[in-house]
């Protein structure tokens, strides 16, 4: 049995919470990331995507197919996630998800024709979201680069 007390003495300051609410990065990327995916949810809305889909099927744009283990990886995303993320796109017939002949075990995914012209019609979209934003952005290639340097 939990027990919860309505006393006002914490053993956490509330200056602490109020510290942490305001400089925790984390907590400022999780709203961040939260706050662009509905937004590019909305952009993407028309063609069909939300912005995972999106995500997802760009991954896949490449001249060859990919093991799927590195889909995974690029996405951050474990291959359960990634499974469950696939299917709705596969029963739509935009990608692939075929064995590895090289190695029965894995999987192979790649983009139909339709998952092409998925691309091409939510691309449009995107960039000019994606440019809003830049604009919208102080230093957005500076957030860009320490995005990307903490997603390593």
């Amino acid at each position: 049995m939990v027990t919860v007390s309505t006393s006002t003495s914490c053993a956490v300051p509330f200056e602490t919470t109020i510290h942490v609410r305001d400089t925790c990065l984390c907590l400022h990327v999780h709203r961040a990331a939260r706050a662009l995916a509905r937004r590019f949810d909305a952009v993407l809305k028309p063609a069909g995507l939300t912005n995972g889909q999106f995500s997802l099927l760009m991954s896949l744009n490449r001249p060859e197919p990919a093991p799927m283990a590195s889909v995974a990886n690029l996405l951050a995303m474990d291959r359960t996630t990634l499974t469950a993320a696939l299917k709705p796109l596969e029963r739509r017939g935009l990608l692939c998800n075929e064995a590895n002949p090289n190695d029965r075990r894995s999987r192979m995914l790649s983009l139909t024709a339709e998952g092409h012209a998925a691309l091409q019609a939510a691309l449009p979209l995107w960039k000019q979201a994606h440019a809003e934003l830049d604009k919208a952005v102080e230093s957005a290639t500076d957030l860009r680069s320490g995005l990307m340097a903490l997603s390593r």
